[in-house]
């Protein structure tokens, strides 16, 4: 007999919700898009210095996408915009401790040490050139903290029902009106993570970008932008 567990699993059609994603082919398309610009991001660190002991950082960004993806297809909404904080975390994280090896040995081994988002902001702000001239134009620490202050109210349920599509296990189905904010939170989220190494990182290693890595990660991108961080294509 099966469990009441196993049965509450099993009324779900779960490849019917996976199904109704991969046919609508512009919601689909956003999320590819999402985490293609990860893996671009992803692929020029590992090649610029695979032995930094902060690349797994790297590795946990981009299976963080697959988590947001994978959650999405199965109507999963509010798991999904937790694996976008950790993205985004994971982003920031890497910036910093790729060059803080002592902080993150000690992020390793003792389970008390933590640095803060804000404490990161602050450090980029005091010691990265150029760091708030570039933030300022793309409002980034303004909409860093916007982003993330919403999405902590859905992981963490401070408006109760925000993102949850019922409240049976077997009421888990495709909601259009989530499945949009789901998308257009992750694609804010993949600006943030972007953005955050154009701020902190780009003077250092856009030269070792490989050239079409750089047309994906300038798409889009206002003249502007371009112009002051000196993105060039080729």
């Amino acid at each position: 007999m099966p469990s009441k567990l196993a049965s509450a699993l099993k009324s779900v059609d779960w490849n019917a919700n996976v199904e109704k994603l991969c046919d609508d082919v512009a919601i689909s398309d956003r999320i590819e898009k999402c985490n293609l610009r990860l893996a671009v991001w992803a692929r020029q660190f590992e090649n610029i210095e695979p032995n930094n002991s902060a690349i797994p950082f790297v590795r946990e960004m981009q299976h963080g996408g697959h988590n947001v993806a994978t959650a999405i297809s199965l109507a999963l909404y509010k798991p999904a915009a937790s694996s976008m904080r950790s993205l985004l975390e994971c982003a920031l994280y890497y910036t910093y401790f790729r060059t803080h090896p002592t902080e993150l040995a000690s992020l390793v081994c003792d389970s008390k040490y933590y640095i803060s988002k804000k404490d990161i902001i602050i450090f980029y702000g005091k010691h990265v050139r150029s760091f708030q001239d570039r933030q300022n134009l793309l409002n980034y620490s303004e909409r860093l903290e916007a982003w993330y202050s919403e999405t902590s109210a859905i992981v963490h349920g401070q408006v109760p029902g925000q993102w949850s599509n019922g409240f049976a296990v077997s009421d888990i189905k495709h909601d259009s009106a989530i499945l949009e904010k789901s998308v257009a939170h992750f694609e804010r989220a993949v600006a943030l993570v972007q953005d955050t190494f154009l701020c902190v990182l780009s003077s250092e290693m856009w030269g070792f970008i490989e050239s079409d890595a750089k047309e994906i990660i300038c798409k889009g991108l206002p003249g502007p932008v371009k112009a002051a961080f000196k993105l060039d294509v080729a």
